[in-house]
């Protein structure tokens, strides 16, 4: 019997492939996709540990299916990475043979876990605002993702003018300032001296930290504005509880979770899911951003209302990703034969 070997496509291979994507709508399609129950997710793992050094690290498992490909994203982070100039986190995707669920394809995630997520972002801040009007955007931590979220906000918000970074490390802010300005002569960066004076300025906030510690209150945010909280706990209780609009990417994983600040809240019946009454000094989820983006005229959003994203992480969309990554490998030759 002949056995197919497995195709291992490297960091450089994903990257020249993903440039030429449409990861936004990609991302838009599978929650659309999820919605109508043709695509899905299992049960993630996660292992977590400290580092000899004493840092934070974790492993995630995150296993999906989008469109008749099945499979897995690994990815591992470590809070100290930055001190050997090494990205904080990294992993890998694997693609399963949906007739004989050998693993098929093994491919570097790294990036594509970066552009999924802010995929997610993106097309969310478009079904709640009109992405031609937003002028003003504020990164709340500048590493790599805020680099990601850029690179697809700029493509998405043509008349986006001006950029504010805040990181605790006032010297990181400088010098992502300072390199972003080199590579996008047409936008304005400035730094903020605090997270306050970077919420405050922006039509558009994205926060993308490592903080465990929540800090941005509902006074922080502009009338109209939008918070997207991509990393862990940097929305506020009274932003969370107090904003107008409340969006998820899904229920199930924010009441299964018990480090971030809003599955804390569902878990406590202080918020409630989507389409059930408001708990007393609490609130519900106005929608999960599948339903959203299948309907978004069902969920005005009004033009003083203030909006917060809180995406907990979908690996679906890391396989939709992949899937159409592996495609394009496979049209152009591309990829290392392992064998078996």
């Amino acid at each position: 019997m002949t056995t197919t070997p497995i195709t291992y496509l490297d960091g450089a291979d994903v990257a020249r492939i993903c440039a030429e994507l449409p990861v936004v709508d990609i991302v838009h399609d599978t929650l659309l996709a999820f919605a109508r129950d043709e695509a899905g997710l299992a049960p993630e793992a996660a292992l977590r540990w400290t580092t000899p050094g004493g840092d934070s690290a974790r492993s995630l498992v995150l296993p999906g299916w989008a469109a008749g490909s099945y499979g897995c994203k690994i990815i591992n982070a470590s809070l100290g990475n930055h001190r050997s100039g090494l990205p904080r986190a990294a992993g890998l995707i694997v693609l399963n043979d949906p007739e004989t669920a050998r693993p098929m394809c093994l491919m570097e995630g790294a990036r594509i876990s970066a552009l999924r997520t802010a995929g997610v972002s993106v097309a969310a801040v478009r079904a709640v605002r009109a992405p031609g009007g937003i002028t003003q955007v504020a990164f709340l931590g500048c590493g790599r993702q805020a680099e990601v979220h850029l690179e697809l906000l700029a493509e998405a918000c043509p008349a986006l003018s001006e950029v504010t970074l805040y990181d605790q490390d006032s010297a990181r802010a400088q010098e992502c300032a300072a390199s972003w300005r080199g590579a996008r002569p047409d936008l304005t960066f400035r730094v903020a001296g605090h997270a306050r004076d970077a919420v405050e300025r922006a039509q558009l906030t994205v926060a993308v930290t490592t903080t465990t510690e929540p800090y941005v209150e509902l006074d922080w945010v502009p009338a109209g504005a939008a918070f997207v909280n991509v990393s862990l706990d940097d929305a506020a209780e009274s932003l969370l509880l107090g904003c107008d609009r409340l969006f998820v990417d899904n229920w199930e994983l924010v009441v299964a979770d018990d480090h971030r600040l809003l599955g804390v809240l569902a878990r406590a019946g202080r918020v409630s899911a989507p389409g059930t009454e408001a708990p007393e000094k609490g609130r519900a989820v106005d929608a999960d951003l599948p339903t959203l983006l299948a309907d978004p005229a069902a969920w005005p959003v009004g033009a003083q209302e203030r909006v917060v994203i809180n995406p907990f992480g979908m690996g679906v969309h890391d396989i939709a990703v992949a899937a159409a990554v592996h495609a394009a490998a496979v049209e152009r030759g591309l990829g290392l034969a392992l064998p078996r």
